[in-house]
């Protein structure tokens, strides 16, 4: 578990997404030795398909241990990871949308 994020305040989650996608974007071309995210972009697949297995279970403990702060922060590392497995895979936000959104229907 991580250091938890003090000073959380609510935010808009569209645009933090979309901010946080597009930063990600920008590391692909970034050195894999200096970024983490570029690495996770490059390297070996199972790296990241390992951490987003990692994380998707550190949110699952978080809610075994109903912890409302540990589950906002590993869901942090969850949604991170999902949006760089994203951006290697070529899956953008709005066809992302676009799939949730036709489930509603």
């Amino acid at each position: 578990m991580g250091v938890r994020t003090a000073n959380v305040q609510p935010g808009d989650i569209g645009e933090t997404l979309e901010s946080l996608a597009a930063t990600i974007r920008g590391r692909r071309d970034a050195s894999p030795e200096t970024s983490y995210t570029a690495r996770l972009l490059t390297d070996v697949e199972d790296e990241l398909l390992k951490k987003l297995a990692e994380e998707s279970s550190e949110v699952i403990m978080a809610c075994k241990d109903d912890d409302h702060d540990h589950i906002r922060y590993e869901a942090g590392d969850l949604l991170y990871h999902l949006l760089v497995t994203l951006e290697r895979y070529g899956v953008t936000l709005p066809e992302l949308a676009g799939e949730l959104n036709a489930r509603m229907k």
